[in-house]
């Protein structure tokens, strides 16, 4: 299995507000954006910004920081059921394999020893 680093996802609070930011900052260009997601280009990776659910959201005070809020994403280049496998039996905790309605990648994410979030994206 061959992967590439596709994109870093920062779970955030206020997605206008740091959209705004990086944007107006450092001039990412925006290629995908919806009311709980956007996706930046900077170059050979993309970096998104993932709304925080509203479940969590309800319990945090105002400017509390989360001890970890960031999801490496690998593209592989082979099925992503395989690629799944492969980490199962190398002894990665792995969950389900997911999509979206209208989304072109197959997702599954895993995590690495100190708990820290990772997910394998294959194009469908």
């Amino acid at each position: 299995m061959n992967i590439k680093l596709d994109s870093i996802i920062l779970y955030v609070q206020n997605i206008s507000l740091l959209k705004n930011f990086y944007v107006e900052n450092f001039n990412f260009k925006v290629i995908e954006e919806d009311a709980v997601w956007v996706l930046m280009n900077v170059g050979s990776v993309n970096i998104g910004l993932h709304k925080i659910g509203d479940q969590y959201l309800e319990k945090i005070e105002t400017g509390y920081q989360f001890d970890n809020n960031t999801k490496l994403v690998f593209e592989v280049d082979t099925d992503i059921e395989s690629a799944r496998n492969e980490l199962l039996s190398k002894k990665v905790e792995m969950r389900a394999i997911k999509t979206f309605e209208n989304y072109n990648f197959w997702l599954c994410d895993g995590t690495d020893p100190e708990g820290n979030v990772f997910q394998l994206k294959c194009r469908k």
